[in-house]
């Protein structure tokens, strides 16, 4: 995979951004709620952790301004800091998958005798609902960031996998590919210089919708009790423990999911409209 094949990649991606508003509304929003996570020590006023009992269920105010939960802790720093975490969280899933199911793609796509048992691996884990492996993997391995991470991202590694492999299997019968192959170039550099390239815009448009999947796969386990610890803010857990108190202050339910759904929802429209604008096949359906 070239330097100029990325290059060529990225401008793409900045054309794309620029020409489409949905597109620059959607990334707008994503950087301003990644933005504020990411400060969120700077942001909020107190620490997500503290605890004041006098302070219990209180309404926004200068002081708390997203008002306080069932503990008196600062709804703003839990929310901010829970939105880092699934930040953290997806970025992280992300990686591990786009890596792991590159490697498995390439090679089933290119190495023939690899094809049959690869996907049939794939697909028994494709097989078993992704939450259900997760909840399982969760509460055998304990609630701790590594468990977590292999947890959301092992359901997303046979989708990136297949996705390579049609894209390996399509590219590897071009003229240009099978005249390198003949050639007698060495197998890795040909998938390195003419089969790689190829698949940098779909894991790119795919590599978004892992990551919303993974925020709210997050936020789901964290729902069910069996995401992180309760003194580490997730946003789950704050909808979680505010749920009994709903009639009585919405606000602790309400904030976390709003945060929550315009993460994934900002998300999710980028890399649909990236899908569309690095698909030639996809923008020329919309022309016509």
């Amino acid at each position: 995979m070239s330097f100029s094949a990325t290059l060529g990649t990225a401008r793409r991606a900045t054309r794309a951004v620029a020409s489409d508003r949905a597109m620059l509304i959607a990334l707008g929003l994503l950087l301003l709620l990644v933005v504020a996570s990411v400060c969120a020590p700077y942001i909020a006023q107190h620490d997500p952790a503290s605890l004041s009992p006098r302070a219990r269920l209180k309404p926004a105010s200068a002081e708390y301004w997203l008002g306080t939960d069932s503990l008196g802790r600062d709804l703003l720093a839990r929310v901010l800091y829970g939105g880092r975490l699934s930040i953290m969280l997806a970025a992280l899933v992300s990686a591990l998958s786009v890596a792991i199911g590159l490697v498995i793609g390439l090679a089933a796509g290119f190495v023939r005798r690899l094809d049959a048992p690869v996907m049939r691996v794939m697909d028994g884990i494709m097989a078993v609902p992704g939450l259900l492996l997760a909840v399982a993997m969760v509460a055998l391995g304990g609630a701790n960031l590594v468990t977590m991470v292999l947890a959301i991202a092992i359901p997303e590694i046979p989708r990136i996998a297949r996705l390579v492999r049609s894209v390996v299997l399509s590219v590897r019968e071009a003229p240009y590919v099978e005249a390198s192959i003949g050639a007698g170039t060495p197998p890795l550099t040909v998938l390195w210089r003419h089969i790689m390239p190829s698949t940098i815009n779909p894991l790119v448009v795919q590599a978004t919708f892992v990551c919303a999947a993974a925020i709210l796969t997050e936020a789901v386990l964290g729902f069910l009790g069996l995401g992180f610890p309760p003194e580490i803010p997730s946003l789950g857990t704050i909808i979680a423990e505010g749920r009994p108190y709903f009639q009585r202050a919405p606000w602790i339910v309400l904030y976390p999911g709003v945060f929550l759904a315009l993460l994934i929802l900002s998300v999710n429209v980028f890399g649909d409209a990236l899908r569309d604008r690095l698909d030639p096949r996809l923008s020329r359906t919309r022309k016509g």
